[in-house]
């Protein structure tokens, strides 16, 4: 056995425990455990594998996964806005493959398609009221009032979401739960 990490176990795990039992350790492993997503270069790779198994489309979220077999869970939005979500393994083979249909009966108005130009117009807005933020999706919304629901992660990996008017102008922003 590695001595060396060995004593490492030993260090660490007394430490953990006492932290825990002072209640310090809750708020930084609650922060880690829900951090999800993937950034960068990797978040490049695994999205240009699940955009190849596909056929094509736009990347709108890379996160790691906690079901077994899987590594990755990747939606991809397709030209014709149709979404997929890819689930992939640790040597980016396709694990599952489901697909929302567009002409999917019981869709609400949200569902609809969004072009890309809509979308690079409700993205611009919203990033306005989020210096640094990432746009996850744009959805066209059926709230009254509402013409586009954006969610956005901002530069603190909070996620949010902001609802916009016809004109792109932002009525809300809530902290998505």
């Amino acid at each position: 056995m590695n001595t060396a990490t060995l004593r490492s176990k030993r260090v660490v795990l007394p430490t953990l425990a006492a932290l825990a039992a002072l209640g310090i350790g809750g708020t930084v492993w609650t922060a880690t455990a829900n951090d999800t997503g993937v950034d960068g270069a990797e978040r490049d790779r695994v999205g240009a594998a699940a955009t190849k198994a596909v056929g094509g489309g736009t990347v709108v979220d890379v996160e790691t996964s906690d079901d077994r077999g899987e590594a990755y869970e990747v939606e991809v939005r397709l030209d014709d806005g149709t979404e997929v979500d890819v689930a992939l393994d640790e040597d980016l083979a396709v694990v599952q493959e489901e697909r929302d249909d567009a002409d999917d009966e019981g869709r609400d108005a949200d569902d609809r398609p969004v072009s890309d130009a809509d979308w690079a117009a409700a993205e611009k807005a919203a990033l306005g009221a989020f210096e640094g933020g990432t746009v996850l999706d744009v959805e066209t919304s059926d709230e009254p009032g509402a013409a586009w629901e954006v969610e956005v992660r901002d530069a603190d990996r909070a996620e949010w979401d902001v609802v916009l008017d016809a004109d792109l102008t932002v009525l809300r922003k809530n902290a998505d739960d």
